[in-house]
Parts: structure tokens; sequence; C-alpha cells
């Protein structure tokens, strides 16, 4: 067994592969099961009974973290005038507002982790969903990204603090991160509150049966830890 597999298996010996545990005992672990030797994110896994081939259960959004994500979060903005300036103000890191901007992303470059946009600029936008869709970079009314222009300043801030977003994939899963490992575990705990409090009211009502079926914590280098649902679903931030 190669070196990382030694590491694996140590610490995977620590998790019950059997055992749902109670959110406060998966947060504890996680911090003990990951190897990495960076900060590694902890994420969230729901497997969900939703299914993504159809309109009425499709689910995406948004989440404001309040402990944040513990990394800078570069945003872009497509805007011009007045809002740009807005959007400067509240710490956007890039302003596209020009042909030049929307052919150097044409060309491949990515280096922001949120995009946002006012709808006038939706028309030259638009051009981009084959580079920024693929990434989950695309400015959309759904998921709060295509703000009036006197709202730029509100989201910039919000994404720069820990906004992330939510979608269900193709294989009816939801990935979404809530930290770093280096969080208290009280910041870990309030961060997944806001998550699973804010998927369990977007609940689509076509959605049938038990719609969440396994929520699984997870860090960058690790095993998941699989928590007790119910429990996880019934969270509500402080």
């Amino acid at each position: 067994m190669g070196k990382v597999g030694k590491k694996y298996a140590a610490v995977a010996s620590k998790v019950d592969a059997n055992r749902l545990y109670s959110v406060k005992d998966a947060v504890e672990l996680i911090k003990q099961v990951s190897y990495t030797t960076f900060d590694g994110t902890v994420e969230v896994h729901m497997r969900t009974s939703l299914d993504p081939r159809r309109a009425d259960q499709a689910l995406r959004g948004v989440v404001r973290l309040p402990n944040g994500l513990g990394k800078t979060v570069r945003v872009l903005v497509f805007a011009a005038g007045e809002a740009a300036r807005a959007a400067q103000e509240a710490g956007a890191d890039y302003i596209v507002n020009d042909d030049e901007g929307i052919q150097k992303i044409l060309g491949g470059w990515t280096d922001f982790d949120v995009a946002i946009a006012v709808p006038d600029m939706m028309r030259h936008v638009g051009r981009l969903g084959r580079v920024l869709g693929p990434r989950g970079l695309m400015p959309t009314p759904k998921t709060g990204t295509v703000v009036p222009d006197d709202d730029v300043a509100r989201v910039v801030d919000e994404a720069k603090a820990g906004r992330v977003e939510y979608r269900l994939d193709r294989t009816g899963n939801i990935h979404c991160p809530i930290g770093k490992i280096s969080f208290s575990e009280e910041q870990l705990i309030g961060n997944l509150a806001a998550v699973m409090s804010t998927i369990r009211r977007a609940r689509p009502a076509a959605a049938k049966g038990l719609f969440i079926r396994r929520v699984t914590l997870a860090p960058t280098m690790g095993p998941g830890i699989k928590v007790d649902a119910a429990e996880a679903l019934a969270m509500e931030p402080a």
C-alpha cells in the first residue's frame, strides 16, 4: 500500500462506516480524520430523492455562511458607470464592461470565484455561457448573481463574506463547502446549519417522500462521515 493509502487507512479506521453520527460527533471527528498538510476544506454532500431531469424538481440557490469560507473569494462584476464604482468600493476584484474584458474571458480566463452582473450587461455576458456555464460561474437571477445596479454593493459584500451556491447535480446530489478544517466546531456547525435550513426551505413542491436521503461530511483528504440526516435537516442557524 502506498504512502497516501497508509495515511487514509489510518484515519479511516477511526470512522464507523455503518454508524450515523450526530452532527456534533461528526464535526468533532472530521477534524481528526483530515490528513492534508494544508488547511483543507470541509464539505457537506447530500443524496436526494429528486430527479434532476425534471424541471419541477430542480434545486439551486445560494446561502450566506455566517462564519465565511475561510478563504479569499475573488469577485468579478460585469457593470459600468455608477454600478461599477459601487462594486469596486464594495471590494470587487475585477470589473468587466468592455469588449477587451469579454474577449479575455472567451479566451479562457476564469481566475475568479464568483461572477455578478447588472441586467444591462447580460446581453454581453450571454456570449460567455460556454466558458462560464461549465464552471458554475455564469450569472443568473436564480442564484442572485444578476442584480439591479443599486444592489451590486450588497451582493459583492455578501460574496466576499462567504456566499456559496448549491445546486442539484446530474446524479441527484448536492455538494457545498462549509468551511475549513481550522474552523472551530462551533463555526462549522453554524455554517452547516445555514446550509441545511436553506435547503430544507427550498424543497421543491414536486418532491416526494424522503427529501434528503443521506448526509455526509468529508474533508479535502480523508474519509466521509455519515450524519444523521433527520438531525441535520432540522438544524436552524443560531
